[in-house]
């Protein structure tokens, strides 16, 4: 029952950590874009789950969901919307740059499809030290379009590398549905071409999207090479927070989704194995709070010296840049 708990309260921090960074946004705290996942917290926590500690995990745009789903503290990750000198990546990351290296995050990417290649190399880079680690790579049906794509599934299995390969088909890029931009069915149908096994899970369901990234875990780790998983679930957001409605009317087809809401069926789930509901509402009480302490952990941080812009590059500062006090 523990495994279920400590998933409700991954899957809790998401929801919550999303709202409340929704509500931030709005009153002009965190700039940007802000892309979220709420009804995909299912795939995201069941597949970082199936994962250990030191296993490495990939992202994308949307990237909140998926370091909270691989355990990162939550508070750094609070303070980089909020584009602080504490956030997890200096301030200077953003909601679709988070990265975690503390829990195998190796980092979200702005650009479409853009993660795969990195997740190619870590996988690379533990087959040629030898261990057993296994990276997770999250994209989504669009990206499946992407010569990234390809390119990363063709490597990854001429060279039978320890990579799992996650689509989280929400059924929309931005606003195009799938259906007219997918000249297959199934993304998973795709893996053939690359004599990748595919398997298709229902992304509202923790514990099968759990079971498959196990399985899918176990084959990587014993050198039989990459898998693919599509995970069919949907976001109840617009594609980001602050682009207005550019989506068709969703209507019903939103309705139905959320009916099938990840968090509620979890909790169904518990109660029916003969889990304590005390439990869940106290997990529910101690993420608010965790949630409202990452925030004002946000707020009370420092904004980064603007100077800093120039740490982290590839090339060393520019000496006739350094005093900013000139800049007008």
């Amino acid at each position: 029952m523990d495994i279920y708990y400590e998933s409700y309260r991954r899957m809790r921090r998401i929801r919550i950590f999303e709202e409340r960074a929704e509500e931030c946004h709005a009153n002009g705290e965190i700039p940007g874009s802000l892309h979220t996942s709420s009804g995909q917290e299912a795939e995201i926590v069941g597949a970082c789950m199936a994962l250990r500690p030191d296993d490495y995990m990939v992202g994308n745009h949307r990237s909140h969901g998926h370091p909270i789903g691989k355990n990162a503290e939550i508070k750094p990750l609070m303070a980089e919307l909020f584009a602080r000198k504490t956030g997890v990546c200096g301030g200077k990351g953003g909601s679709m740059h988070l990265s975690d290296f503390s829990v195998g995050s190796l980092g979200e990417t702005s650009i479409v499809g853009s993660g795969m290649p990195v997740a190619v190399g870590a996988a690379l880079g533990s087959k040629m030290a030898g261990n057993d680690r296994v990276t997770l790579c999250f994209f989504g049906d669009g990206a499946s379009n992407a010569g990234a794509f390809h390119e990363s599934l063709n490597l990854a299995s001429i060279w039978s590398l320890p990579v799992i390969f996650l689509c989280e088909n929400n059924a929309y890029a931005v606003s195009t549905p799938a259906a007219e931009a997918v000249s297959v069915a199934n993304i998973a149908d795709r893996g053939v071409a690359y004599s990748i096994p595919s398997e298709i899970v229902d992304g509202q369901d923790l514990e099968a999207v759990m079971e498959a990234t196990e399985r899918a875990a176990n084959r990587a780790r014993s050198g039989d090479g990459p898998t693919l998983i599509e995970a069919k679930t949907y976001r109840y957001a617009e594609h980001a927070v602050n682009m207005g409605r550019i989506l068709v009317d969703r209507g019903e087809e939103l309705e139905q989704w959320c009916s099938k809401d990840p968090l509620v069926l979890l909790r169904k789930k518990v109660i029916e194995l003969g889990g304590s509901e005390k439990i869940l509402i106290d997990i529910d009480v101690e993420v608010a709070t965790e949630i409202e302490g990452a925030i004002e952990f946000a707020r009370s941080s420092d904004f980064p010296e603007a100077a800093t812009a120039f740490d982290d590059v590839f090339i060393g500062r520019v000496e006739s840049f350094r005093d900013f006090s000139t800049f007008e």
